[in-house]
């Protein structure tokens, strides 16, 4: 685990159980989908293809989704749900001093851009199907119909 100061670097995923969503730049919509997954992604430094393995892994097995009973029992594999992936350095955001964040512990887009590339690559993979995704490094506007609320947050390093 690599670490700086109090703080160990990590790949963070905030997974939203959705309706609908879909990602917009300069007013046109350039990817949606209906009933599935939501990902934000923030990578950081010192991420690398084996916190994209087990996220991935993860993220395709986690039984957030409705049985027919109405109980979180079923998974992205299990349903054929949608997925749809937005890069987002802001989750990295540190608030500890003042009340201006800092995104120093995001990954420049050099290091992050080709492991969000590889993360979409991979959950695909995983998927058996497409999965959409928004414009790394555009100013994006997400819509979304968050079906619960479901909302997870995933951490790779901690592995939870």
């Amino acid at each position: 685990m690599i670490s700086q100061g109090n703080h160990t670097q990590y790949m963070r995923a905030v997974i939203q159980r959705v309706s609908s969503a879909s990602v917009a730049v300069e007013g046109t919509v350039i990817s949606s989908i209906e009933s599935g997954l939501l990902i934000l992604l923030g990578i950081e430094e010192a991420d690398d293809s084996t916190d994209i393995e087990w996220l991935a892994k993860k993220i395709t097995s986690l039984r957030i989704l409705e049985d027919t009973e109405g109980r979180m029992n079923r998974s992205l594999k299990d349903t054929g749900g949608s997925t749809l992936v937005v890069s987002q350095f802001t989750l990295h955001a540190s608030t500890r001093k003042g009340t201006r964040p800092s995104f120093i512990r995001a990954a420049p887009p050099a290091h992050s851009k080709p492991l969000y590339e590889q993360f979409c690559i991979t959950l695909s993979t995983y998927l058996e199907q497409e999965v959409e995704r928004g414009r790394f490094g555009a100013m994006m506007e997400v819509a979304l119909v968050n079906d619960g609320p479901v909302t997870i947050l995933i951490d790779s390093r901690n592995r939870e």
